[in-house]
């Protein structure tokens, strides 16, 4: 089965299991995730299924954006619910004018330092496995840009937000930074991805209703058209002898275009035969083919 699947991914399961589930569920082999989720996390995350794995590199790095709690009085080990108190509790004095603005710090492009477990690569090892192991990861800080940081509602000890963020950015962190700066430490305490570049929850489906669709044999009516991915990038339907030249890693020419630097190829309307790069004028050299 070839296409996107955007999964509506419940907590507690990693973003590997709903893999193995979804593989389960279509009998598909080869599927890849765009950007994984924490446990804990819930919402958005795109899958691609069968040949359409290899389009990932096309969709690049994008921003997010999440809905979520934190919540003040201690931090913990991971920044986030699932990890273990490393402060002692700190009653919550502040008001929703305090936390408004400590939060108000969080805007623009700023350096942020990891959370210690993170799959973030240290010497080609994830944090979170040198943490394991008894170590302790030397973090360095990346710079990340937070388009929206906004407190929706603050009552007791925890408040809610509103979060866009660049990709690689931690929301983990920000909690975890805005404890430090009202003096009480704070974690995550809940999360909930609801876009992921051009991916929105509303095209999301459950993850139960995949596996329905999947057991009926229906859950191909249900992905996006192959002609709305990456729309970015044109689309033109090719006669026979081009699809060929294509297959054989031939350059084609394409004279609908003489300026898209990539164009997307179709035997039909939805058989997506490949991706193509522009040499020169309209000549194009495949750089991916699925045909």
């Amino acid at each position: 089965m070839n296409g996107l699947l955007i999964i509506d991914k419940p907590g507690g399961m990693t973003s590997h299991d709903v893999v193995a589930r979804v593989r389960r569920a279509t009998g598909e082999k080869s599927i890849g995730h765009l950007g994984t989720l924490d446990p804990m996390a819930t919402g958005v995350l795109p899958l691609l299924l069968g040949k359409y794995t290899r389009l990932a590199q096309f969709y690049g790095a994008h921003a997010k954006s999440y809905t979520g709690t934190i919540r003040f009085g201690f931090s913990t080990d991971t920044y986030d619910a699932e990890g273990q108190a490393n402060s002692e509790p700190v009653p919550v004095t502040f008001g929703l004018n305090e936390v408004l603005a400590a939060a108000s710090r969080f805007s623009g492009e700023m350096d942020q330092l990891p959370p210690p477990v993170s799959a973030k690569k240290i010497g080609g090892k994830p944090a979170y496995q040198i943490v394991r192991e008894g170590g302790t990861p030397q973090l360095k800080t990346a710079r990340v840009r937070i388009d929206e940081f906004a407190i929706t509602e603050f009552e007791g000890d925890t408040a809610a937000f509103r979060m866009k963020i660049s990709a690689g950015g931690y929301v983990r962190s920000v909690a975890h930074e805005l404890g430090q700066a009202l003096g009480t430490g704070a974690h995550l305490s809940s999360l909930r991805r609801v876009a992921s570049g051009p991916f929105h929850i509303e095209q999301a489906l459950p993850l139960d209703e995949i596996e329905s669709l999947g057991r009926a044999g229906e859950l191909a009516m249900q992905l996006p058209h192959p002609r709305t991915l990456l729309p970015e990038i044109p689309s033109v339907t090719a006669d026979m002898e081009t699809i060929g030249r294509m297959r054989n890693g031939m350059q084609v020419n394409l004279p609908e275009f003489t300026q898209a630097p990539l164009v997307k190829v179709f035997s039909g309307q939805r058989e997506l035969a490949g991706v193509a790069r522009r040499i020169a004028g309209t000549l194009f050299h495949p750089t991916v083919v699925l045909a």
